[in-house]
């Protein structure tokens, strides 16, 4: 595989539209989720960094893409959480037009990371983020998420319910459960991302 060091990943820019982002150059992968589904603590994991991705108590803490770049021509952008966040519903909807936008018309937007909680997996917010996936026609890589909350039993039963439900979605997709604590799954996580690399 390409030889990518995720332990340089480096923070590019933070923007609140999609107008302010940078101009469109190699490939781009995006870290989508709920506002609790551990996505700042996935990205920091797969870095080896304790706080490259801003964690915090309060739900919805990102309210910008934030970019980081792993090489000149790959960069990651981390969108803002939703579901919990307590913000206005004026921002909800800027959020959800913001997004709706980027997904559908960034062209170097090569996939989707798409983490969930693995005790609340695909509830109608992840849904709804998979349909406008499918509109858009991007690749996705669901992460679930928080593996070490579940006995090896349960996580094993939720990736075989979740492979069954997602059986009909129509654009290419795969998944992997993930502990950010125990760092469990941050390797198949890293591969994938050097598979989307390659492939592009």
């Amino acid at each position: 595989m390409t030889e990518i060091n995720f332990n340089t990943i480096k923070f590019v820019t933070s923007v609140p539209y999609m107008k302010g982002r940078p101009a469109e150059r190699g490939i781009e992968i995006a870290f989508a989720g709920r506002s609790n589904a551990g996505k700042s603590s996935a990205l920091n994991a797969m870095a080896n960094r304790k706080s490259m991705a801003k964690t915090s108590s309060v739900p919805g803490k990102t309210q910008h893409i934030n970019l980081f770049s792993l090489k000149e021509d790959l960069l990651i952008a981390d969108l803002p959480g939703y579901g919990y966040a307590k913000v206005p519903p004026r921002e909800k909807k800027r959020w959800q037009e913001e997004m709706t936008n980027y997904i559908l018309n960034r062209e170097c937007l090569k996939g989707i990371i798409l983490l969930m909680d693995i005790r609340h997996p695909l509830t109608d917010l992840d849904r709804a983020m998979l349909d406008l996936a499918v509109r858009g026609n991007r690749e996705v890589h669901i992460v679930l998420s928080k593996a070490d909350k579940l006995k090896s039993g349960a996580r094993a039963k939720t990736l075989s319910d979740m492979n069954k439900a997602l059986r009909g979605l129509t654009i290419p997709w795969s998944i992997q459960t993930l502990s950010a604590v125990k760092k469990d799954g941050v390797k198949e996580l890293q591969d994938h991302i050097r598979f989307w690399y390659e492939s592009d």
